[in-house]
């Protein structure tokens, strides 16, 4: 998506959408070609601190979320991970509380990255925010009832 300005008053609404590529007027011309294929090969093409401020603004809704997506097998310990990664734990946190080494939580979380098709974490956290959006009674939030009506 092209923009005048990047800000976070509009480009996390549009996240929160689903697009994958946010790029102002004035990148286009050096960015375009390569933001396209980046977003054509599944991956994000977002400035860093922009995807940083957006994944820290959500975070709060995705507690206790327990599904990215039901299509993807993932192992038990690779659940146990990913939840913790969705808290914003860094793999040495992550170690701590499974009580496993560090190296174990990287290769977990290279497991996990490629089974979902993305680059880095914050991606995951992304897909996660996504799809609860997108399918909010696949997540019901603690203390609220969700009911999904079919006419």
């Amino acid at each position: 998506m092209l923009l005048p300005k990047l800000d976070d008053q509009v480009t996390s609404p549009l996240l929160r959408l689903g697009v994958k590529g946010l790029l102002t007027y004035q990148q286009a011309p050096r960015e375009l070609a390569r933001a396209a294929c980046q977003v054509d090969s599944g991956a994000y093409w977002v400035p860093r601190e922009l995807l940083t401020r957006f994944v820290e603004s959500i975070l709060p809704e995705l507690r206790g979320c327990k599904s990215l997506d039901s299509q993807v097998y993932i192992s038990r310990r690779e659940r146990e991970v990913l939840d913790l990664l969705l808290d914003n734990l860094s793999n040495k946190e992550i170690a701590s509380k499974l009580f496993v080494t560090e190296r174990t939580v990287k290769f977990h979380v290279s497991n996990l990255l490629s089974k979902f098709g993305v680059q880095r974490r914050a991606d995951l956290i992304v897909l996660r925010m996504q799809r609860t959006s997108a399918f909010p009674w696949l997540a019901p939030e603690v203390g609220k009832t969700v009911s999904a009506r079919v006419n």
